[in-house]
Parts: structure tokens; C-alpha cells; sequence
């Protein structure tokens, strides 16, 4: 099957249709300036529109700066330059009386030869038979369209149709069940290719991205993030506290950088008769701070409070002391539980804090007066002149006191204290929200997704 962007006799202009796609780049959260534009602009001068994955590849090169960007970018493209229009004609060769059964059958065939053209030619079908929603226009699902063909439930069938499940795999081979496991994952995301592309033409290519296409890792909302994004999240920890850490080093060298030694700069003095025409400065010196987390993991923001804690964990070496508490209406140290062996990426954090750690008592509900009063009566010694404090949640008290006084105290003994609120700032006092009344006592700040923390962090973080 052919690959190539629609034709250019298509009434969408080119010029208008990259500008659109720049646009729709930039809803995402890629940055596209005029100049990578027209570099856009040459790129498809130059390249052409006859091999669509050269084109793809020349755009990504123009108008992406990250590599995290262009799963992103992938999407849009597929949207705006997608490699047909209308109907497929595979989709037209097929009886009226085509069931999902049928379909299933020749799967099967497919997985067991690895036949990729196919492969693509009956996810084209399973959508345009499947996957039809209601509407006005009409659009095409990819999850109703693989529930009824569950092609995860082929596995069996086709290895039994390939006869090789047993056969010997040389060293770092790969068997042939993750084989076709592989080629199930093609066929699901080549459907999830087609009901998009089938989708946008009917609906609107702008609707689409806003609603068909995620955004990128760093600009997900915390609170609506699902398993897969978390995980995502999760992978990206080590290089996102690598690239920190290196902002707060240069933070330092900066904050401490042409501090004049005065009794160095008035002993130079005397050969000038006491005036100090040369300076001294003295050398750079940076400490680096303590820092304390006082996390809320309660379920509605546990996420949020799990990415940050891996992510301070991860940073640990830019800090003189780290300590970590964790609480839903009790408040205890979990500073050891963090990063475990085998576990490094955090997964199960959630659940190893509550089964391990006393952070609520009887209830699992959020009571952060109770739990502020915990720390306070048990462990207020950790905090001192030199620490940050952050405290990671929504500020949702379930209508009980919020320990105002507490917080002052906590407050009162640190450097500075920081609150990092997960919700959007429009919801702050609405509902049990008491992140008004912490604001008066605390700095809280807006933290919904890792460009935001990480904001924070390399910005506004004491360097020492």
C-alpha cells in the first residue's frame, strides 16, 4: 500500500494547511516560531509530497526541538497530512454480509504471516465496519472498533496456525509469541490511525487534535493523568532530575558568584593608601539546602505527590538532607520507602506507603489539621533555619479543621516554606477547599503538571 499525502489538487491549500498544522503544534505545547515555519515551508519545497514518511521526517526535523515532542507530532501530522481521503478502497471490496468473525479469521492468517500490507488493509475494514459512532457528522471509534474485534484473544489461534510457540530462540532473540504479540500492538494502533484520520475529515481537523490527541508528557494535568501517562511520567524522572539539577548548580555558582571578601579587598587597600581600588571577591562557596516533604497520598492526589517524591529522591545529591512524610489524616516518615531495590522507577510507591507507613487512622479521608498536628508534636526537630519545606496537596480538609496554627509553626522554623497545589487556581475555596486560608499562611503555588514543577524547582527553589 501506497503511502502519500492528499492531493494537491485538493482545495485545503498546502500554504493554508501548514499554517493550520503549525497552529494545532502549538495548542500541544510545541513552540513553533515564523522561522521554523519556513524552514517548514522549503522542507516540503525541497522534499516533495511523493514519499509521505520523507515528508514526515523533514517536518519533524524542522518543527521539533525535543525528542519527547514527537509522538505529539506524530499525531498532528497524521491528521493534517493524512495518506488518504474518503473511504478506503479496501473497505469497498468487501460483501455487504462481512462479519466480525470473518474478520477475526483473517487476522488470524494475517498475525501467523506476519503480513504488514494486510495487516494494515483489515484495520481500515475493522474500522469502516466496526467502528461507526453516531452523530451528526458521523465519526469512528478505535475503542468500539476493538472490542468487538479483540484481537488481543488471537494470540492463541495464531500460534497455533504458525505451529513454531516451541521452537528454540537463540540468545537475545525474540520468541515468536512476542512475534505476533507485536503485530497485535501494530494492528491497534494501526486503528487507532484510521478511526482518527476517518474522524477528522468528517468532524473537523482542529477538533480532533484537541480532543484525539494527547498532550505531551510534561503538560499532562497530574489530577486527570490515566496509568499509561503516569507510567510515562515515571520513565522520564532520571533525565527530568538530571536537566534540573544542572539549572540548580548554575543557580548557585550565579547566587554566590562576585561576593566581595572585605578583609582580603581592605588589606590589598593599604598600598593604596587605604583605598580599595581592587576588589577581592571571595570564592564561591555554595551550600545546599534541606529540604523537607510533607506529602498528601490520598488517593485524589496521589499521583502528584508520588512523581514529586521520586523526583526529589532523584535529586537527592543537589540537597544537604532530604526527609520525606507522607500522610491522609496522619502524618509518618517515609523518606526510606521512596527507592527500594528493584523498584526505581516508583512502581507500587502508593501502595507500599499505606500498607507500610501509619499515614491515616481508621479513615481513609484527607485530614490535614489532624496530620499537620502529628508533625508538629513528633517531628518539628527536622526542620531548621537552613530547610525548605514543601507540602504537596489539594487542600481539601473534608470540612475539618485545617491546623492554621500548625502551619504557621512549621513556617516559623524554616527558611521558607512552599505549597504546591495540584488543582487549577480558579477551584482554590471552592468546596472544602482551605488553599485561601493556607495562602495566607504559606506561599502556594499552581503545580498541575511536570513543566510546572519543574518550573518551580530549577526557579524558584532557594538555591541554598
Amino acid at each position: 500500500m501506497t503511502e502519500g499525502p492528499e492531493a494537491v489538487a485538493d482545495p485545503y491549500g498546502l500554504q493554508e494547511r501548514l499554517v493550520d498544522f503549525v497552529t494545532a503544534l502549538r495548542t500541544k505545547g510545541i513552540m513553533v516560531g515564523t522561522g521554523e515555519t519556513v524552514d517548514a515551508a522549503d522542507a516540503i519545497t525541497r522534499l516533495g509530497l511523493d514519499e509521505r514518511s520523507i515528508l514526515r521526517e523533514g517536518l519533524a526535523g524542522t518543527l521539533t526541538r525535543k525528542h519527547s515532542q514527537r509522538g505529539t507530532f506524530d499525531e498532528v501530522f497524521d491528521i493534517y497530512f493524512p495518506p488518504r481521503v474518503g473511504r478506503p478502497r479496501s473497505a469497498e471490496q468487501v460483501p455487504d454480509d462481512f462479519g466480525v468473525e470473518t474478520l477475526r479469521d483473517m487476522l488470524v492468517e494475517t498475525l501467523a504471516a506476519a503480513d504488514l500490507d494486510a495487516l494494515g488493509e483489515l484495520a481500515e475494514i475493522a474500522v469502516d465496519r466496526f467502528g461507526e459512532i453516531g452523530g451528526d457528522p458521523p465519526g469512528w471509534s478505535a475503542k468500539q472498533t476493538l472490542d468487538r474485534v479483540e484481537p488481543q484473544s488471537l494470540l492463541a489461534r495464531a500460534m497455533g496456525v504458525r505451529g513454531d510457540d516451541g521452537a528454540v530462540i537463540e540468545l537475545g532473540g525474540v520468541s515468536p509469541r512476542d512475534q505476533v504479540r507485536e503485530l497485535i500492538g501494530q494492528f491497534r494502533g494501526r486503528v487507532d490511525d484510521e478511526a482518527r484520520r476517518r474522524t477528522s475529515e468528517t468532524r473537523g481537523r482542529e477538533r480532533m487534535v484537541l480532543t484525539a490527541v494527547q498532550a505531551q508528557t510534561e503538560h499532562v494535568d497530574f489530577l486527570s493523568a490515566n496509568a499509561e501517562q503516569f507510567d510515562e511520567m515515571r520513565r522520564g524522572v532520571r533525565p527530568l532530575a538530571r536537566r534540573l539539577a544542572t539549572r540548580l548548580a548554575v543557580k548557585r555558582r550565579r547566587t554566590f558568584r562576585n561576593t566581595i571578601d572585605i578583609r582580603r579587598t581592605m588589606r590589598k587597600s593599604m598600598s593604596t593608601g587605604g583605598t580599595p581600588i581592587d576588589l577581592v571577591f571571595a570564592k564561591p562557596h555554595p551550600s545546599r539546602p534541606d529540604l523537607v516533604l510533607l506529602c498528601d497520598v490520598s488517593s485524589s492526589v496521589s499521583g502528584f505527590s508520588g512523581f514529586t517524591m521520586l523526583l526529589v529522591q532523584a535529586m537527592k545529591n543537589q540537597f544537604k538532607k532530604i526527609k520525606v512524610y507522607a500522610f491522609v489524616n496522619a502524618m509518618a516518615e517515609v523518606t526510606e520507602l521512596i527507592s527500594v531495590d528493584g523498584d526505581e522507577d516508583g512502581e507500587g510507591l502508593h501502595a507500599r506507603i499505606v500498607e507500610q507507613a501509619r499515614v491515616h487512622r481508621g479513615t481513609s479521608s484527607s485530614d490535614y489539621g489532624a496530620a499537620f498536628a502529628d508533625f508538629v508534636a513528633r517531628d518539628l526537630e527536622s526542620i531548621g533555619p537552613r530547610s525548605s519545606v514543601l507540602i504537596l496537596g489539594d487542600a481539601r480538609t473534608n470540612y475539618r479543621d485545617p491546623g492554621l496554627d500548625d502551619v504557621r509553626e512549621i513556617a516559623a522554623r524554616s527558611k521558607r516554606t512552599f505549597w504546591l497545589n495540584p488543582e487549577p487556581e480558579k477551584t482554590w475555596g471552592t468546596g472544602d477547599s482551605a488553599a485561601f486560608d493556607y495562602a495566607d499562611v504559606v506561599e502556594m503555588r499552581e503545580c498541575r503538571s511536570i513543566e510546572q514543577l519543574g518550573e518551580f524547582v530549577s526557579r524558584l527553589l532557594p538555591a541554598g
